[in-house]
């Protein structure tokens, strides 16, 4: 059975599995990166780690400050506390797999962004902020020169 796909923004991402799927031990979703798509604010998690395996084109993760071209067939484990990011810098649309662990993550965390990124007009960030805090991602805020 598969889930809903959340849409936000141009990124799209499919949950395989949920916490609940697996006593907490693990969360899984795809997620699709049309070529010049608008990503996430750079983040990090508290309380998990993140492995990313590329299925399609090539993403370009940004990890503690280092460029990451992962690409289908490759991955890159990113753990937890590491300021990190994603962009499509190519001219192909870009998927990828995300396993979580543990499954701290689940689609409440994306339908709520969405409802802030959709909700037409520049994002509100304070609230974007707030929802990260609630699910355990901390922004990196770029900083001032």
């Amino acid at each position: 059975m598969k889930n809903e796909t959340i849409r936000i923004g141009q990124i799209t991402i499919d949950f395989l599995l949920e916490a609940a799927d697996t006593n907490g031990s693990v969360a899984m979703f795809e997620f699709g990166v049309p070529a010049g798509a608008k990503v996430p604010l750079p983040h990090s998690h508290e309380r998990y780690d993140e492995t990313i395996y590329g299925l399609q084109g090539v993403i370009t993760f940004t990890v503690e400050g280092k460029a990451v071209d992962i690409a289908s067939g490759e991955s890159y484990f990113i753990p937890r506390g590491a300021v990190h990011g994603f962009n499509n810098l190519k001219q192909e649309h870009a998927k990828a797999l995300a396993v979580i662990t543990p499954a701290l993550i689940g689609p409440a965390f994306f339908k709520e962004s969405a409802a802030i990124v959709n909700a037409g007009g520049p994002p509100d960030l304070e609230k974007l902020k707030a929802v990260m805090a609630k699910h355990g991602l901390v922004p990196a805020m770029p900083k001032i020169a």
